[in-house]
């Protein structure tokens, strides 16, 4: 297994952090409220302008795809894909022995013993995403905002969805399909 592949609970804490700061601060640092709209009011913005409903269908996918292939390149699939079988059979192994529980609990702490495992190479690609993507929600929460208060009404998908559960929805979604397509786990 590549070490760069592997992932680090400590990278991620950090970019944690960092996205966290982020947030709280994104009213108080208005440098960098003005750098992420010049940024994205006209290219994300432009695209909502246009067509609502179809500017954030694409951006979702765009984004969807993005998430996918960083997914697929900065984690070790056949480690994941290794954790994945071995959990599948232990699972079997569990209903096998459910009516046993010290062999039950055996079972469960050995499935519980590839988490952190499975979190960390999973985790991977938060390193190279979190950041933008906290930058882009608080860019999103900024620009509904504005849309919702110049148009004096809520802005909805199909009627009842907001942005971000428009959002949640087609990502996993596309997630899903695009997974399948890209062979990632």
């Amino acid at each position: 297994m590549t070490k760069n592949k592997e992932g680090s609970f400590r990278i991620i804490a950090i970019v944690f952090f960092v996205t966290m700061l982020i947030a709280f601060n994104w009213e108080k640092w208005d440098w960098l409220r003005k750098i992420i709209h010049t940024i994205l009011d006209p290219t994300l913005g432009g695209l909502l302008n246009w067509n609502l409903t179809i500017g954030m269908i694409i951006i979702t996918l765009i984004l969807s795809v993005i998430t996918t292939v960083l997914q697929k390149y900065t984690t070790n699939q056949k480690e994941l894909r290794k954790i994945k079988k071995l959990q599948k059979e232990l699972q079997d192994k569990s209903k096998e022995n459910r009516n046993d529980p010290k062999k039950s609990m055996e079972i469960q702490k050995e499935m519980m013993e590839l988490m952190p495992k499975q979190m960390k190479l999973g985790m991977r690609t938060i390193v190279y995403t979190g950041i933008p993507f906290v930058l882009l929600f608080r860019w999103f929460y900024d620009f509904f905002d504005i849309l919702e208060v110049s148009t004096g009404a809520p802005v909805r998908f199909f009627g009842f969805l907001s942005w971000f559960w428009f959002y949640l929805i087609f990502t996993m979604v596309f997630s899903s399909i695009l997974k399948k397509k890209f062979d990632v786990v």
